[in-house]
């Protein structure tokens, strides 16, 4: 590989590690830069190691999650931290419940617990959804059109929804104030970013706004539902491309997950600072545009 090629993959974390977070399409931008700086009939970059790179490289992101939010995450302690009083009502007769019990009342925060079969509960739309339709949505919808497309038709959405939620208040401003039906509300709305260019964090923003949760709680929530869901997006393509990495695919690919993690520390932290001060609207517009400049490109193209 030449330095451009390198540079590339700098380019691509980079990207990764901005675009994953705010609501304006990670894999849609991946897919453009792919489009646009093309690596045809390369002998490490192949067709196959890019479609498997674009999602892994995810990882990176999810790290800084990890990284950033451990504390509110890791649900384990140590049984010096044991609560005052029991978690149950009451103590089941069954042994291996009652010995469940025990771990949970000596190692576990019962909250975090919670939200993490919260978050699993997110997640089932879209792996009901994803499996099956996964290789039909590569071979039909990975396109510049179809980005282009849904970057418009969301970026309308956030504007015109960010006009409604200025009319009331949020009656969900807490992670324990969100129900199970929010959950599910949510996950569904995930669904929707299944379509390269719609944004998985842009879907799932909306869907907290819509249901009633502040931009805050909407966008801390979408950081942590991220986790599972790129972890498995990302399990899939590896199983998909069979583990075959050469050892210039596999020094790539930690390249660019090394790019986005440091990157994706930097895009969570401003978009938290950015949504206490301001709403979403001027990622609409951006959306607007460059879908408008990325159509205008695929149509002279022909």
């Amino acid at each position: 590989m030449n330095l451009l090629e390198w540079l590339k993959i700098i380019v691509l974390g980079i990207v990764e590690g901005i675009t994953e977070w705010l609501p304006i399409s990670s894999t849609g931008h991946m897919i453009l830069v792919d489009a646009f700086w093309k690596t045809e009939n390369h002998p490490v970059l192949t067709d196959e190691f890019m479609s498997m790179f674009t999602v892994v490289i995810q990882l990176g992101a999810i790290l800084a999650v990890v990284v950033l939010y451990f504390q509110k995450l890791w649900p384990f302690h140590t049984k010096a931290k044991r609560c005052r009083r029991s978690y149950f009502a009451q103590q089941s007769s069954n042994r291996a419940v009652a010995g469940l019990q025990r771990f949970c009342d000596n190692h576990c925060y019962m909250d975090k617990i919670v939200l993490w079969l919260k978050i699993a509960v997110s997640c089932l739309p879209a792996i009901l959804v994803g499996l099956p339709l996964d290789d039909w949505m590569d071979a039909h919808l990975y396109t510049p059109v179809v980005v282009a497309l849904m970057l418009i038709i969301y970026g309308v959405g956030f504007i015109l929804i960010e006009q409604y939620n200025k009319r009331r208040t949020p009656r969900i401003n807490k992670l324990s104030a969100l129900g199970w039906r929010d959950a599910v509300l949510i996950g569904v709305f995930q669904v929707l970013s299944l379509v390269p260019g719609t944004s998985r964090s842009g879907a799932t923003i909306l869907g907290g706004i819509l249901i009633g949760a502040s931009r805050e709680l909407a966008a801390e929530y979408t950081f942590f539902l991220a986790i599972p869901v790129m972890f498995g997006a990302s399990l899939l393509k590896v199983v998909k491309f069979g583990f075959a990495f050469t050892g210039t695919q596999l020094a790539v690919l930690l390249l660019g997950m090394a790019v986005a993690f440091a990157v994706s520390v930097l895009a969570i932290k401003f978009l938290v600072g950015y949504i206490k001060k301001h709403d979403f609207s001027a990622f609409g517009w951006y959306r607007i545009a460059l879908g408008a400049i990325v159509l205008a490109y695929a149509f002279l193209a022909k």
